[in-house]
């Protein structure tokens, strides 16, 4: 029976059916596939690329359907940990990955508005992000929701445990070129090999001093969190995306005022582009399926900030992210993590809330997200998260599909600072609506959705 998932302003989405999608090469054998330590670092939760699609295509909602079901058994042959589980080692109390192809869960699900009618600033992570299956051990899922007006949304999610945005970004890339061309060529075939980052054999070398911002996210930090969190919301008082960012911390210096005389961004850097050392030639072609993310922290005073131009705290952002020797920065991290493993989680102490106020930033300004999967043009690409409730600000920045130069931002931050950057007088940030994303209504295609009731 149809399940209600999903209510956000008036809008329904029903499961319409879900099932386990297994990769189809009975060949390969369950293993355990170990993480790194980057890997545990980042932690075990889900995040989601959602793909918004205007109309669509011949054959209609059944063939995208028809397409998932089709497609991703051939796609899980490369990607086989994604059909796996995440568990504990029974030793170490450690997150490992079993890949048992247990299968990745295949969600369809039907909406009862039609797209210009979602109010896609409040919505995109309750109602697009998947309904994973009462299991957080289910390494992947794939949402696909028909819309009244004809439109879809296709929601790829694993478990950030198997990898970063660049790592869930590969395997839509991967479902693209096995439609078109039925195989993938070797440059992009995914290295699963976790051995890349491997812990110094002279622990000496991991300079703890640089890493005692690490906490471990415990219930009582949290606790300390929230209270920040709730002190600060009830007070008053590439190039172009570094200059984007420079206007988020000079607008957060602006919010913050006289309340703290200190405030600090980080960026979560894709270390892809800037490991250099051999080990790590892998990671050259992009394929490697992991964590490959560092968070960089740059902190100044509230005065200094607002007292500088915008192409001057541009440059100090543009500094901050590249002035590091990123291969002695990830050595350093792995090491630190292998000697401080255990079954809690750790994360930067200013993204739990801790210290002055701080926005994190993750950019994927960089990639195309014009992704050919046979479906037509995409009207929008947004990245979501269910990640542990932290209480620092954080913004994810997307280019928008199609190559304009625009970008579509998400942010959890504080009510003053939203406000400040909705805000007519910075003339930046615009509300995510219909009319920017090109969607209109085709009433001829409203009652196509009571055949897919009868189907499903």
């Amino acid at each position: 029976m149809a399940s209600l998932v999903n209510k956000g302003n008036g809008m329904k989405v029903r499961v319409m059916s879900r099932r386990l999608v297994s990769a189809s090469d009975s060949s390969i054998k369950e293993h355990v596939l170990g993480v790194s330590n980057i890997d545990l670092l980042h932690g075990a939760f889900p995040v989601s690329l959602v793909c918004i699609y205007p109309r669509r295509p011949v054959g209609g909602f059944h063939a995208v359907v028809a397409a998932f079901e089709s497609g991703l058994p051939s796609l899980l042959n490369h990607y086989f940990a994604h059909a796996g589980r995440i568990v504990a080692n029974p030793r170490t109390d450690l997150h490992e990955i079993l890949c048992n192809n247990q299968g990745a869960e295949l969600i369809v699900g039907l909406a009862d508005v039609a797209l210009v009618d979602v109010d896609f600033t409040t919505t995109i992570e309750n109602v697009f992000h998947p309904r994973w299956r009462r299991c957080p051990s289910v390494g992947a899922a794939l949402q696909v929701v028909s819309f009244a007006c004809g439109g879809f949304s296709v929601a790829w999610g694993h478990n950030h445990l198997l990898g970063d945005g660049h790592a869930l970004l590969g395997l839509v890339d991967g479902f693209s070129e096995l439609a078109r061309t039925g195989r993938l060529a070797p440059g992009a075939r995914p290295v699963h090999d976790r051995s890349l980052f491997r812990p110094s054999s002279t622990p000496s070398r991991c300079r703890s001093s640089s890493l005692a911002a690490f906490m471990p996210l415990t219930s009582d930090r949290m606790a300390q969190a929230i209270s920040r969190l709730r002190e600060i919301a009830s007070q008053d008082g590439d190039g172009r995306a570094t200059r984007v960012q420079a206007v988020l911390w000079n607008t957060l210096a602006a919010v913050v005022g006289v309340a703290d005389t200190r405030c600090r961004m980080g960026w979560w850097v894709d270390g892809r582009r800037r490991l250099t050392a051999p080990e790590h030639r892998a990671l050259a072609t992009s394929s490697y399926v992991g964590n490959v993310s560092i968070f960089v922290l740059g902190e100044d005073s509230v005065e200094e900030i607002q007292r500088k131009s915008l192409p001057e705290v541009a440059s100090m952002v543009h500094e901050l992210i590249n002035a590091r020797a990123y291969n002695d920065r990830f050595q350093e991290v792995v090491d630190w993590v292998e000697q401080h493993k255990s079954g809690a989680t750790f994360m930067d102490a200013s993204t739990i809330g801790l210290g002055y106020p701080t926005v994190a930033v993750t950019a994927f300004t960089s990639f195309p997200m014009d992704i050919d999967l046979g479906f037509g043009h995409m009207a929008m690409a947004m990245t979501t998260t269910c990640g542990k409730g932290l209480c620092s600000g954080f913004i994810q920045m997307v280019a928008t599909p199609g190559g304009d130069g625009a970008w579509i931002v998400s942010a959890s931050v504080w009510p003053k600072l939203a406000a400040t950057l909705e805000s007519d007088e910075l003339r930046i940030f615009m509300p995510v609506i219909a009319e920017h994303l090109g969607l209109k209504l085709n009433e001829a295609i409203v009652k196509d959705n009571d055949s897919l009731r009868s189907r499903f």
